[in-house]
C-alpha cells in the first residue's frame, strides 16, 4: 500500500531522539562509567598500528551518503583494531591457560563484538571497516559479519501478527532463533547457519544461508542486540544475545544529524534500489524531492524514532565502547567502559 510505512529494515535505519530535543550524545553517559577521549586523544592510541586498507578498499566498505575518510580510518579505526585486537589476543591466551590446566586441549570458540546503534547513523559502516581491519591482523584472519536482520520474521508472520508497520521493533524478530545462532556459535560448532534477508525484496529469503564456520572473530551488527526483551514477558529468558558478546560497541549521534541523514539516503535512494523495479519500494523511485522529503520524515517520526527512543537508546551505557559522530559523519569522542 502506498501509506505502509518504512520501518528499520526497509531502506533506513534510525536514530535517537525527537523533535526539538537535544542530541543524544550531549553528556549522557554516566562519567564515572567510561574514559572519555577527543577524536585526537584516541588517535593517539594508534601507536604503529599500520593502515591496511586503501582508499578502494574503503569506497567499496562505505554505505549511501556515508562520508568516512582514510585519514577518520587512522584516528578512530585503526586504534579501535589495536585495542580489539589486545582483547582477542588476552582471550586466546585464556584459552591456553585453560589447556594448560586441563591437560588437554580446549577448543578456541570465536570472539564475539555486538555492534549497536539507529538506523542511518552509520553502524554498518563501521561494523564492515572493523571487519576488514580486524581480518588483517596476524592472528585471527578470519573475520565474519552477520546482521540481525536475516533474524526478523518473514513478512507473512508479520503481517499474520499485525507487525508489518513494526518492523524493526524487538517483537519483529525471532530473538530465541537469534540466540540460538549465537549460543551454536559462541560454542565452537561449524557451519551454523543464518537466514539471509532481502532488503531489495524487504523479506527474508527462503532457502538461502549465510554459513558462520568457526570465525576467529564474529561481529554481530543490528538494531538490537543489546537489548534485554523478550516478546512473551511471563516467559523471561535467563540469558539474552548479550551474554554472549565479549565486546560491545554502540555507535551514537544527534538526532537532528541522524534524521537529516535519514533524509538524504531516502532521497538518494530513488535514484539507486529504488529505482529498480523488482524492489518493493519501486512505489517511491517517482516521488519529487518535497514529496520524498516529507515521506522520509513521517516514516522517521512515527516508526524509527519511537523504536530508537524506546528500544535503542536505552541500550547505550551497556556498550563497552561508545562512539559519538558529529553532523559532518565523523566520530568526534570515545567512550571506553572502564575495567
Amino acid at each position: 500500500m502506498q501509506g505502509q510505512p518504512l520501518s528499520h529494515a526497509n531502506v533506513v535505519e534510525t536514530p535517537m531522539l525527537a523533535g526539538n530535543m537535544p542530541a543524544c550524545n550531549a553528556g549522557r553517559t554516566s562519567p564515572n562509567l567510561y574514559l572519555d577521549f577527543t577524536h585526537e586523544a584516541w588517535g593517539r592510541l594508534r601507536a604503529d598500528t599500520p593502515l591496511t586498507l586503501s582508499e578502494a578498499d574503503l569506497a567499496q566498505l562505505r554505505g549511501l551518503n556515508e562520508r568516512v575518510s582514510l585519514d577518520e580510518v587512522v584516528e578512530i579505526y585503526l586504534p579501535l583494531s589495536r585495542l580489539l585486537n589486545l582483547y582477542v589476543a588476552a582471550t586466546q591466551e585464556l584459552y591456553r591457560a585453560t589447556a594448560t590446566f586441563l591437560g588437554s586441549d580446549v577448543a578456541k570458540v570465536p570472539y564475539v563484538i555486538g555492534m549497536a546503534g539507529s538506523v542511518a547513523v552509520g553502524k554498518s559502516t563501521t561494523a564492515r571497516i572493523l571487519q576488514a581491519l580486524l581480518s588483517r591482523w596476524p592472528h585471527h584472519p578470519k573475520v565474519d559479519l552477520v546482521t540481525t536482520d536475516g533474524f526478523l520474521y518473514p513478512n507473512r508472520v508479520l503481517e499474520e501478527r499485525g507487525l508489518m508497520g513494526r518492523k524493526g521493533f524487538p517483537e519483529s524478530y525471532d530473538l530465541r532463533a537469534l540466540m540460538q545462532f549465537v549460543s551454536a556459535v559462541k560454542s565452537g560448532l561449524p557451519t551454523v547457519q543464518a537466514p539471509v534477508y532481502s532488503h531489495l525484496h524487504y523479506d527474508i529469503l527462503p532457502d538461502q544461508f549465510q554459513v558462520v564456520d568457526q570465525p576467529d572473530i564474529m561481529i554481530i551488527e543490528g538494531l538490537n542486540v543489546l537489548q534485554t526483551w523478550d516478546d512473551e514477558p511471563e516467559h523471561k529468558p535467563r540469558v539474552f544475545v548479550s551474554d554472549f558478546f565479549d565486546f560491545t560497541i554502540y555507535v551514537d549521534a544527534a538526532v537532528q544529524d541522524v534524521r537529516e541523514w535519514y533524509i538524504e539516503r531516502f532521497l538518494t535512494l530513488r535514484y539507486t534500489a529504488f529505482s529498480n523495479p523488482a524492489s518493493y519500494f519501486h512505489r517511491y523511485a517517482s516521488l519529487s524531492d518535497q514529496a520524498a522529503r516529507q515521506r522520509s520524515h513521517t516514516i522517521w517520526t512515527e516508526i524509527n524514532e519511537v523504536n530508537l527512543l524506546e528500544n535503542i537508546l536505552p541500550t547505550r551505557e551497556r556498550a563497552d565502547l561508545i562512539l559519538e559522530k558529529g553532523r559532518d559523519h565523523t566520530v568526534q569522542r570515545v567512550k571506553l567502559r572502564k575495567l
